[in-house]
């Protein structure tokens, strides 16, 4: 259900990146010139069909564009730090839950909401969508926090996490077919992926419980395995987060540096990507879907691998958990960006370009076993506020590649697209190079409740004899 419940955060958030290619009325935009830098020579690939002629277009420039796609961001990032906090206070179900349920309902009702208020209205509703997406990772870290054992984690933590890619594989997929097929245009993708959200929410509602000890199904046997394997760093009611040692921690900073790293490529791929199959590959609207699902599905099936391999490197003693995490880093972030380099330098030879990209998205599948677990490494106990601080900061780049790509290719043309891709390889390097040399896969001294409880009545005691001092001082 965890992976699931991203599958559907993803699909609501990612199906307007195909969408909004036949929302825009492009016509006035696109006008051919022999001398322009893309494909416009090659014709567009068959198997497009006429939409209807009731379908609403919408007269937005690139920028304009740009702006709805990362709108969803602005209210991401706002979210996270609360939602993680609430999340170790009180749970992940709620708050997962229920940021899922609204955000299925503003999906629903986005057809209505673009048709009277246009780019505006859309802005808004995504910012919406953001703000109630805002809880998803925190809420799901602290959720795996009380159910994973550490020798599991980086296969169980994969295999939730993978939910992102195939819920993106089934947002571009069945979005193409969706916009080819359907009678009543766009607005029938808003209406389907709102629904399974719906439908989700009930039966997570039904199914799924914070920790083992308040599920009235779990047996006996499989809570006592739980409490066994996860007594020393899990505990269920932690002090509040010590943010004076999490802010001062290199291992954190190293982690939120590579979430930068991998964010900047991701969010430029879901969200551009179907545009530059469109734009400048000229690829119709159903072989756009399809392909731009393809990268998703083969990075999923590498995160899985790779997963599986990790944990066993890790508990036969191949390899450290913390180098096991930086290798995983270090393929998934100069993997992807030198195979994206190669697909821009390929041009319009479709078939390299799509294999070059799919090459590439693919190994960013062991970001998953590698920096993606690394919050439940340093910190079970806070591995919620953990994420959403990591995560939360990695979002600011949802909000900044939209707006860079309207800005850097309003023409859409190749030489455009390939100065987006060269800063995207050269984010890799630098984040990269920062996690390799700070990064840790131990329990920080500070996930210890223990030692907080005892740092706070040290700092308590010290204050009172402090203020005892000054009442002596003062008194005749």
């Amino acid at each position: 259900m965890g992976f699931l419940a991203l599958f559907n955060a993803y699909a609501m958030r990612v199906c307007l990146s195909i969408t909004i290619t036949q929302m825009v009325d492009t016509q006035e935009h696109k006008i051919h010139d022999s001398n322009r830098d893309d494909c416009s020579s090659n014709e567009t690939i068959s198997d497009s069909v006429k939409p209807a002629s009731n379908v609403d277009r919408y007269h937005w420039d690139e920028i304009t564009q740009g702006a709805i796609l990362s709108s969803f961001y602005w209210g991401y990032v706002v979210t996270h730090l609360p939602g993680g906090m609430l999340s170790e206070k009180f749970g992940g179900k709620y708050s997962l839950g229920l940021g899922i349920l609204a955000t299925a309902v503003f999906t629903l009702i986005t057809p209505v909401v673009v048709k009277f208020g246009e780019a505006t209205g859309l802005i808004v509703v995504r910012v919406l969508m953001g703000l109630c997406e805002g809880t998803t990772f925190p809420a799901l870290n602290a959720m795996l926090a009380q159910w994973t054992p550490p020798e599991e984690r980086s296969k169980i933590g994969s295999l939730v996490f993978a939910g992102a890619q195939l819920g993106t594989v089934f947002a571009n997929s069945l979005s193409g077919i969706i916009l080819h097929y359907s009678e009543i245009g766009w607005q029938a993708v808003f209406y389907v992926f709102g629904s399974i959200g719906v439908v989700w929410f009930l039966i997570w509602l039904v199914t799924c419980y914070n920790n083992p000890d308040t599920h009235p199904y779990i047996s006996e046997r499989e809570k006592n395995f739980l409490r066994e394997r996860m007594h020393t760093h899990t505990h269920k009611k932690p002090p509040s987060a010590p943010w004076r040692h999490i802010l001062t921690s290199v291992p954190v900073w190293a982690l939120i540096t590579a979430q930068i790293g991998h964010d900047w490529g991701f969010f430029t791929l879901v969200n551009d990507l179907p545009k530059y199959m469109s734009s400048v590959l000229k690829y119709s609207i159903k072989s756009n879907g399809l392909l731009s699902a393809l990268p998703y599905l083969t990075m999923w099936v590498c995160s899985v691998i790779t997963s599986c391999l990790a944990d066993w490197m890790i508990t036969s003693g191949v390899m450290s958990r913390t180098n096991v995490r930086k290798l995983g880093t270090t393929i998934a972030s100069l993997g992807p960006g030198a195979f994206i380099i190669a697909a821009s330098y390929a041009e319009c030879d479709r078939t390299n370009v799509v294999i070059m990209f799919t090459l590439g998205t693919t190994l960013m599948g062991t970001f998953y076993p590698g920096m993606k677990v690394n919050a439940l490494d340093l910190s079970p106990n806070y591995s919620g506020t953990l994420m959403a601080l990591v995560n939360g900061i990695g979002a600011f780049t949802g909000i900044l590649t939209p707006y860079i790509v309207g800005v850097l290719a309003p023409n859409e043309s190749l030489s455009e697209w390939r100065l987006v891709f060269w800063i995207v390889f050269a984010v890799f390097i630098v984040t990269n190079f920062i996690f390799v040399l700070y990064a840790s896969g131990e329990v920080e001294y500070w996930n210890d409740p223990e030692f907080i409880i005892r740092e706070r009545e040290e700092k308590r005691r010290k204050t009172e004899n402090e203020k005892k001092q000054n009442v002596e001082k003062t008194s005749p």
